[in-house]
């Protein structure tokens, strides 16, 4: 991908509109310009590099704070005038210290985030984490748990409980996750199953 490729004519300043999304939850987290300068240095050094037209200067997100954004992927859109760049955020995006510049919920794809911890608590095995003691009494015990929490979900549904319903149900997608990850699967392999179904 070349900086050249993109069709920059109806964008009268010659700059590239940037979109930044989690690459974990794939919330969305702000939205900048590049010149050919900053996408390349992008590409160069993995961390997002925005060309700032108030300071008509190169600008690295997090040089100052520290909360780089750590590019995973990139994608142009359909006419190719726009960047879509999917990032792992080093901390809070926004200045004001909130994830995102945009205040959509914060629960908006943590399903995805909660994956990602598993991982990172599979990957370290932290001391005294009950997703560590999972790991450790293996796949057996994990399904167990997870056919105990699925029985706990069926009563308190069966039972009208709503608010014990989606208490349980988080036990249940939470030790799922467990399972997933002990089993080298993903929620994202899950994704693709049911997108497959769904078409």
């Amino acid at each position: 991908m070349k900086y050249s490729d993109f069709n920059l004519v109806k964008n009268g300043n010659g700059l590239l509109p940037v979109i930044v999304q989690d690459a974990t939850t794939l919330k969305v987290l702000m939205l900048g310009y590049m010149n050919e300068e900053a996408f390349n240095k992008t590409l160069q050094e993995g961390k997002v590099t925005f060309f700032s037209r108030r300071k008509g200067a190169l600008w690295t997100k997090g040089e100052t704070s520290g909360n780089y954004l750590i590019v995973k992927s990139l994608y142009p859109d359909c006419d190719n005038d726009t960047l879509l760049v999917q990032a792992e955020p080093m901390g809070p995006t926004c200045h004001r210290g909130t994830k995102s510049c945009f205040d959509t919920p914060d629960s908006e794809g943590f399903i995805r985030e909660l994956g990602r911890i598993i991982a990172q608590r599979h990957e370290q095995m932290p001391d005294k984490s009950y997703t560590t003691k999972l790991f450790v009494k293996g796949v057996k015990a994990i399904a167990k748990k997870v056919g105990e929490e699925a029985s706990e979900l069926i009563i308190e549904a069966v039972n009208g409980n709503k608010e014990r319903s989606v208490y349980e149900a988080s036990d249940l997608i939470y030790h799922l996750l467990v399972l997933l990850e002990a089993t080298g699967c993903s929620i994202q392999d899950v994704e693709k199953e049911l997108e497959v179904r769904h078409r």
